[in-house]
């Protein structure tokens, strides 16, 4: 079994979405084990299987009821059991959601610590008295409205960051730091191999609970999330240390690895010095690289993007990616021609590349009505913001439910299915789908790629070409990308062999060390190999 230290991608998968064997129209475990095959044809090394704990689904899956338990929805644990032993045998590392600063409302904990002011779970939560009839403080909660919840059973507010069947464990409190380091060793026994942990940022707040400041440059509801610049509710004394705590656990282990979900807050300093305090937490810990979200397309703003992280890095493992469960598809948010580019790029990146599935197909948003939206998550609770329409069905073929199901999805599928789906693109050279199954290899074919250092080229003569430096050894390659619409060209610091591109039947190397591509085209050459 390979180690992490040559895994070179990892590959996204929510569950409810990418294959239904029970007819339910719902995903579950046994469609991941039966599709295992494809990724390893695809060339992934490792998967990452979003929540699938026994749950009572209001937050679908994020709200956990038991941390050892399935939800009868996907499987058991037998289930999974048969899913770890195929991806292992297909040489495929298998990452599973830790969630571990907040819980279901149904957890045991909480309804034992909800029973009485006395019982001996109550400190697994925050509680806190309200101001003059009020909430205990101002924070915010990210699905709307205050963060606290009024419990007239023992008559104190309770905090929840999300939403309010989403209580938050209280960090503060050793036991609780001990009970979720035992949900890591029960699964680490199992044989998982890693674990992708959810919304870090809650992990230590302000001892003193303190107000939030208010946002001087936001307009609109002054009781917005918006509204503050959460200065107390997030990142507390203790943010670093926690991390540090939950992934030493990895270190009573052969080869463990961890990647923490972090969104850096400007309002809060320097984003690549908050990358840098996650990122070094732990030797066996790292965090995804989510710039690319913001959607700036800019050749060298990219590029610094991309060497800020790394330097934030250090000696960490890398996670590049592009996209995930919680944000808009990259081809609807950028157009396909302009995420092909970004793939292409990601997928050249340092250390391991991380996909969504779908999106090596080129799937979109779902096209979804008021009726279709099943996740109340957004404050808006309005179709544009549901992130429902990043999470339709798989799209295995062309038929009705697109080979996700045979009855009706929980989602509706997309209509593009009758062109962007794996069947089709399977036997189409330029597809999308064999654009990343060439580059995957091509991670695996040249240990520069995921090893070598990376340096942004300065001296194209062109503004609009993204160029990056790889080195390892005595062996170097360059990777452009035109962010331009329309063909550039452009200078290359030294000839190459063309390992590969966007649009390899349109590439112009020319002499003196010049170079055209199209319009969102992306090319690596190397030399010395």
């Amino acid at each position: 079994m390979k180690t992490w230290q040559d895994v070179a991608s990892l590959y996204q998968i929510y569950p409810r979405s990418f294959r239904d064997t029970n007819g339910d129209g719902i995903g579950d475990l046994n469609g991941i084990t039966e599709k295992l095959d494809y990724l390893a044809w695809l060339g992934v090394d490792a998967i990452w299987i979003s929540p699938f704990f026994l749950s009572p689904l209001t937050d679908f899956g994020y709200d956990i009821a038991d941390y050892r338990k399935i939800d009868p929805t996907f499987g058991d644990l037998e289930d999974f059991q048969k899913l770890l032993e195929k991806a292992h045998s297909l040489d495929i590392k298998v990452m599973i959601d830790l969630v571990p600063c907040h819980t279901s409302d149904q957890h045991p904990w909480f309804q034992e610590a909800r029973s009485s002011r006395n019982n001996p779970k109550r400190d697994y939560y925050v509680w806190r008295d309200g101001q003059d009839g009020k909430e205990p403080n101002n924070w915010r909660s990210l699905s709307g409205g205050s963060s606290w919840e009024f419990d007239e059973q023992t008559n104190q507010f309770y905090l929840h960051s999300f939403l309010k069947t989403q209580p938050d464990l209280n960090w503060d409190n050793p036991a609780v730091r001990d009970e979720m380091k035992n949900v890591m060793r029960f699964w680490f026994d199992m044989g998982v191999d890693g674990m992708r942990v959810d919304a870090i940022w809650g992990i230590s707040k302000d001892p003193e609970f303190g107000d939030d400041s208010p946002n001087p440059d936001f307009n609109g509801d002054p009781e917005a999330y918006g509204a503050f610049i959460h200065d107390h509710c997030k990142m507390g004394p203790h943010f670093q240390e926690y991390l540090r705590e939950l992934a030493s656990v990895c270190d009573e282990y052969d080869d463990k690895q961890m990647v923490f979900e972090f969104y850096p807050d400007e309002r809060l300093g320097d984003i690549y010095q908050q990358y840098h305090q996650v990122l070094t937490a732990h030797p066996k810990a790292s965090a995804f690289f989510m710039e690319y979200r913001q959607d700036e397309w800019h050749a060298e703003h990219t590029g610094q993007k991309i060497e800020n992280y790394l330097q934030a890095a250090d000696s960490a493992r890398p996670f590049f990616c592009v996209g995930n469960h919680d944000q808009p598809r990259v081809a609807s948010r950028l157009g396909t021609e302009r995420a092909r580019a970004l793939h292409f790029l990601n997928l050249l990146t340092p250390g391991i590349s991380v996909m969504y599935y779908g999106d090596e197909i080129g799937m979109t948003n779902g096209e979804l009505t008021t009726e279709d939206i099943q996740d109340n998550f957004s404050p808006a609770n309005s179709v544009i913001d549901s992130r429902d329409l990043e999470r339709t069905p798989m799209q295995w073929d062309d038929t009705r439910f697109a080979g996700f199901s045979e009855v009706k999805p929980w989602l509706p599928v997309n209509k593009n299915r009758t062109f962007v789906n794996v069947n089709s693109e399977k036997s189409s050279p330029m597809s999308m789908l064999n654009l990343h199954r060439a580059l995957l290899r091509l991670r695996q074919e040249f240990p520069i790629i995921k090893n070598g250092t990376l340096d942004t080229v300065n001296d194209t003569g062109n503004g609009f070409i993204l160029g990056i430096k790889r080195e390892l050894g005595r062996e170097r390659a360059y990777i452009f990308i035109n962010f331009a619409d329309a063909p550039q060209s452009f200078s290359i610091p030294e000839n190459g062999r063309i390992l590969a591109s966007t649009h390899p039947q349109y590439l112009l190397l020319g002499k003196d060390r010049q170079m055209t591509i199209p319009g969102y085209c992306g090319v690596i050459l190397i030399v010395g190999s």
